[in-house]
């Protein structure tokens, strides 16, 4: 029997108008109160809130639906702090020795530095990791497209999931990331893609005073 390639198109919902566009003024109310923090308080999260989201994120397009990442979910205090032990000499040494003064001129605005206690206090560690290629059936080794492209949208898509649910993240990408591999475990066809802190801010969180770019200079319309 030949398996079926195609299904009919199932869980769509389609609105009025009135109703589609209510919906997107809503939702663009949401995420813009949106905001990347750094000062995290260590209230524990409910693990269900994070496992769903990252169901959420499990269903992001991919390059020939390969779904080329892996999500490694840190919570022990042990991990978290060899991660920001090892990612704050990593830093440290960017900071002093690799970054350029027009890179760390850019930087100055946000008040980024080599200490990152947030890896440790916040109650998450989000480990994302791209695969390069997989494995077939057979054993044999699949290569991946569109990897950077598929991981970017899941990441954008649990980014979304997580403030929808009520929490705080922050995307950090140190300088040089290999160390996750070992520290994780993780195997040689998985490259670090970002860590994402998520938890609850802390009382006296403070953000940057940015903006976020008007419409007509993000967009254009033909």
């Amino acid at each position: 029997m030949t398996e079926k390639t195609f299904l009919p198109l199932t869980g769509y919902s389609q609105f009025t108008e009135s109703e589609m566009k209510r919906r997107a003024a809503a939702f663009y109310d949401e995420m813009r109160r949106r905001r990347s923090v750094r000062h995290f308080s260590s209230q524990p999260v409910n693990p269900d809130i994070i496992e769903n989201c990252l169901r959420i994120a499990g269903t992001a397009p991919s390059g020939a639906n390969q779904q080329p990442w892996r999500f490694i979910v840190v919570s022990d205090l042990a991990v978290k702090q060899r991660i920001r032990s090892t990612a704050e000499k990593v830093e440290k040494d960017f900071y002093s020795k690799t970054a350029t003064k027009k890179w760390t001129e850019a930087l100055k605005h946000l008040g980024t530095v080599p200490s990152k206690p947030f890896l440790e206090i916040a109650p998450y560690l989000i480990v994302i990791f791209s695969q390069r290629y997989g494995s077939s059936k057979n054993g044999k080794k699949r290569k991946h497209y569109y990897v950077s492209e598929s991981v970017g949208i899941a990441t954008g898509m649990l980014i979304t999931a997580l403030h929808h649910a009520g929490l705080a993240t922050l995307t950090y990408t140190p300088s040089n990331m290999k160390f996750l591999n070992k520290i994780l475990s993780r195997p040689a066809n998985e490259k670090p893609f970002i860590i994402l802190v998520a938890g609850y801010p802390s009382e006296t969180a403070l953000v940057p005073a940015i903006q976020k770019k008007a419409l007509e200079e993000i967009a254009v319309f033909i």
